[in-house]
């Protein structure tokens, strides 16, 4: 597989303009080099911004998009991100579980998703407030408060969307995901990942967004910790790569997801596309005879949950392609 690189510079993009949609024809925010150093923001998914400022209405608006050279219909471009960081000292969530996460006999009886109006957002009830310790590194939930445990744990920021301009004139929203990217939500797209997406258009038109303190597999209550992210990120083409959707690499692991929309998609098909796809993946890039990413895959793949009823993940550990 052939890599198109630039020599590596560094620029700030500071957006004025968000967008919801994973469209072409959004004008460009930035045109950036593969290599070229990248720094931007995003904001929470109501449209709030590191201040608290309302900036833009939601669900989950676009920093982008940004325009990569070289990048042509058929490649692939592999987005990493250098920096994932919280830049405030709050967050939120929902209430409670989504109904698409339970069983129908114990939705008759669970609570409401009522909390407290206006508390979070105006004219909203179903979200609670949660503290970030940025020195520490910690998510705290402000309120309720549990009597049985301190509801504070280590963050892990992520961004629930990274894509690219759909196919065709499609317009997708921003809150699925699809072969293009999208509302992906899988919490191991944070710092240090490498996301790798199908270019459909010239300069594959990236857009970020959907920042989360801390998400469990499965995003179970429909969201995050929702913030604003300060963002550093840097891009390569892979020439003629022809995915079909999207992966992602780790230090430590390669993984292919089956990506669709969230909380109304079957995790049946999830499974077969993330399965089928790592198998296409161990044999164009890591050299496996089919029979041999069959088997490793059977012996040494795990399946992740990346959202209930929507995508799921296949990861593979490096460990596990150590070469003869």
């Amino acid at each position: 597989m052939r890599f198109l690189l630039f020599l590596a510079l560094s620029l700030h993009a500071q957006p004025e303009t968000y967008y919801r949609t994973f469209f072409h024809k959004h004008p460009v925010k930035q045109r950036i080099k593969p290599a070229e150093r990248v720094t931007t923001r995003t904001l929470d998914s109501s449209g709030k911004d590191h201040l608290g400022n309302a900036v833009t209405d939601g669900p989950n608006p676009l920093t982008g998009p940004f325009y990569i050279e070289g990048a042509e219909p058929g490649d692939a471009v592999a987005i990493t991100f250098h920096k994932v960081r919280l830049n405030r000292d709050w967050g939120y969530s929902g209430y409670r579980l989504g109904l698409f996460a339970m069983t129908p006999d114990y939705i008759e009886k669970t609570y409401p998703p009522i909390y407290k109006r206006d508390l979070v957002r105006k004219g909203f009830a179903h979200y609670v407030p949660w503290d970030l310790d940025r020195v520490n590194n910690l998510v705290r939930l402000r309120e309720p408060g549990s009597k049985a445990i301190a509801m504070e744990f280590p963050a892990k920021p992520m961004l629930g969307c990274v894509g690219v301009a759909a196919a065709g004139d499609w317009a997708p929203t921003s809150s699925p995901s699809g072969p293009y990217g999208g509302n992906i939500d899988y919490n191991r797209i944070g710092e240090g990942a490498t996301v790798l997406l199908p270019v459909y258009h010239p300069g594959a038109m990236l857009f970020l967004g959907d920042g989360h303190a801390l998400q469990g597999d499965g995003e179970p209550t429909g969201n995050g910790v929702e913030t604003s992210m300060d963002v550093e990120f840097s891009v390569a083409v892979r020439k003629n790569a022809k995915l079909t959707g999207p992966r992602v690499e780790t230090a430590d692991a390669i993984i292919s997801i089956g990506s669709q929309p969230e909380f109304q998609s079957s995790l049946d098909r999830a499974l077969e596309m993330a399965t089928t796809d790592m198998v296409q993946y161990l044999m164009s890039d890591h050299g496996l005879e089919e029979w041999a990413a069959h088997l490793l895959i059977a012996f040494q793949g795990k399946y992740e949950v990346v959202t209930a009823r929507g995508s799921m993940a296949l990861v593979i550990p490096r460990t596990a392609l150590k070469k003869r």
